[in-house]
Formats: C-alpha cells, structure tokens, sequence
C-alpha cells in the first residue's frame, strides 16, 4: 500500500500536488483521504493541480474515491479516500477537448 497523504481544509493544494506527484512517479499509486467539505475541496484540486504536474512524464491520473470509517480523538469518522492511479492509455475520457488538451462537458 502506497503512502497515506491526509489532506486537510487548511492544506495547500499546491503542496499536495507536489507530494502526489512525487509519490506518483516513485510508486505509479498513491492513496489521498480528507474527511469534510472543505478538504476534499483540496483534495480534488490537489489531484488536478499534480496532473498537470505530471504532464511532461506522460503520466495522466485516475482516481477512485471510497468511503472509509477513521477514529479521531476516539470519535468515528467517515473519510473519503481516493485511491489515485496512472491512467491507461486505452482508458479515453468520453468528453471532447477545448483544443487545448482539456477536455470540458459538451
């Protein structure tokens, strides 16, 4: 299993990216969890933010988010983890692109 990097509300998505993309190319997996709206706000910036890190390797990300329960301070939790993995290159999205290798709803 790939290093856990916990995000939080006040987490730099910039900082995250690096440490994604970082464990991205060691690795090719990587597991990212926040728990609450605001960090995995950063969360999903972070994992946007570090494709385009990742841009000039030729890797693109996929990622598959899951819930799972975490003990805080002897509280439960629920906390999204997505797990982030290198994109096949037989797996296209379905949307088109802006002509800028972006791709954006039709």
């Amino acid at each position: 299993m790939a290093e856990l990097i916990r995000v939080s509300a006040q987490s730099r998505s910039t900082a995250v990216a690096g440490a994604i993309a970082g464990v991205m190319r060691e690795q090719g997996y990587a597991e990212v969890q926040a728990i609450g709206a605001s960090a995995i706000n950063q969360a999903i910036k972070a994992v946007t933010i570090a494709r385009g890190y990742l841009e000039q390797d030729d890797i693109d990300l996929a990622i598959i988010p899951s819930f799972t329960e975490v003990e805080i301070e002897g509280n439960e939790r629920t906390a999204l983890r997505m797990s982030v993995f290198k994109r096949p290159a037989t797996m296209v999205s379905p949307l088109p692109t802006n002509g800028s290798g972006q791709r954006h709803a039709a």
